[in-house]
């Protein structure tokens, strides 16, 4: 089945696009705007793009009537936020901070999320995340109805029984992140795995697909 984009509406690109590309890792967002009014908001359209510098992007949607989202709005205007990673601990919490609620409305409080501040930027971090990062916005570009922002993670926080600090290893599979799936409220654990070891070329070497 083939879909050209350049006639359908975006509702129904959005459809197609967000059932296909999972499963998306969520940027549990921290800002704050400059009266001081806090904001929590999870986004699926978000990664890691690079290390040196180390960048994340997201992808922040405009409501209905082409304004901008509190998250978007403080982050434009603060040049700072904090993407909180989401364990399934945090699920409901995360899914309540959902909410269409008014720029005053403090998400944080409304679910009882406890925060402690950052170490280099204003916005707070989620204590319950397995990893928060400290971000500063570094770029930002509109594209239709979408705001693409770039942050340069500059404080990088993860709790200490995930982390072997000497050698920098990870304990990934224990943080139990979740992630977006398909349709309206779908979700996904990270406990079906598989690895496979990455190919190396050498001169010399037919390179071929071995089964």
């Amino acid at each position: 089945m083939d879909f050209d984009f350049a006639q359908m509406a975006g509702p129904d690109r959005y459809k197609l696009m967000s059932a296909a590309i999972t499963p998306r890792p969520i940027a549990w967002l921290t800002t704050q705007s400059h009266d001081g009014v806090r904001n929590a908001a999870p986004y699926s359209f978000f990664n890691m793009m690079g290390a040196e510098p180390p960048l994340v992007s997201i992808g922040l949607m405009r409501r209905p009537d082409g304004s901008y989202k509190d998250s978007a709005r403080n982050i434009l205007d603060t040049g700072e936020f904090v993407v909180n990673l989401v364990g399934e601990q945090d699920a409901v919490a995360m899914n309540f901070t959902c909410i269409d609620a008014p720029p005053a409305f403090d998400e944080i409080a409304a679910a009882g999320i406890a925060v402690t501040p950052s170490l280099s930027v204003t916005p707070p971090r989620i204590v319950s995340a397995p990893v928060s990062m400290e971000c500063r916005l570094v770029h930002q570009f509109e594209a239709g109805k979408s705001l693409i922002v770039i942050g340069e993670v500059v404080r990088f926080h993860i709790a200490d029984a995930l982390v072997d600090a000497d050698r920098l290893h990870v304990d990934t599979l224990a943080m139990n992140l979740i992630a977006r799936m398909h349709g309206a409220g779908w979700y996904t654990r990270c406990t079906d795995l598989f690895q496979m070891t990455r190919p190396v070329f050498a001169d010399g070497d037919e390179a071929t697909i071995r089964n």
